[in-house]
């Protein structure tokens, strides 16, 4: 079952004890939800939210409003409100994708995200915001990096 945005993030910073910026919680979040999409064959997205096509590459709006204000600094808990998640199938997911992705720099981060052929690449417009990256096309792009 998909979940809020802002709870996935709050799992994202716990995993990396609070050291990752917003930037690096959107990337995780979107290779996360991509790859929640290619192993249930598109039936279960990780977020509720739809990620939009943004000039640093796929964002949640409401993760990049909340974490904003830090700029590309490191997030500080501004998620008291959502609950911690733990032993679901989405917290093992975002662990996941945290491991697999830790060594990476925020560079690495956006051009991973900035596929060629993928599904940011795909709607992407220089400038604009509000575009949204369909869930078919990011389970595309998996099916595209898995084969």
């Amino acid at each position: 079952m998909a979940i809020y945005s802002l709870i996935a993030a709050k799992k994202v910073c716990q995993t990396r004890d609070w050291a990752v910026t917003n930037l690096e919680i959107n990337k995780i979040l979107y290779l996360a939800h991509m790859a929640m999409l290619g192993r249930s064959d598109g039936t279960s997205p990780l977020v509720t939210e739809n990620f939009q096509a943004w000039d640093y590459g796929p964002v949640l709006p409401s993760v990049y409003h909340r974490t904003k204000a830090f700029g590309n600094s490191y997030v500080q808990d501004v998620f008291h409100a959502f609950p911690t998640i733990n032993g679901t199938v989405e917290a093992d997911i975002i662990e996941e994708a945290v491991g697999a992705l830790a060594n990476m720099r925020p560079g690495q981060l956006i051009a991973n995200t900035h596929w060629k052929g993928g599904a940011w690449a795909k709607f992407y417009r220089a400038g604009a915001r509000g575009i949204i990256i369909p869930n078919d096309a990011i389970l595309e792009e998996y099916r595209e990096r898995v084969s």
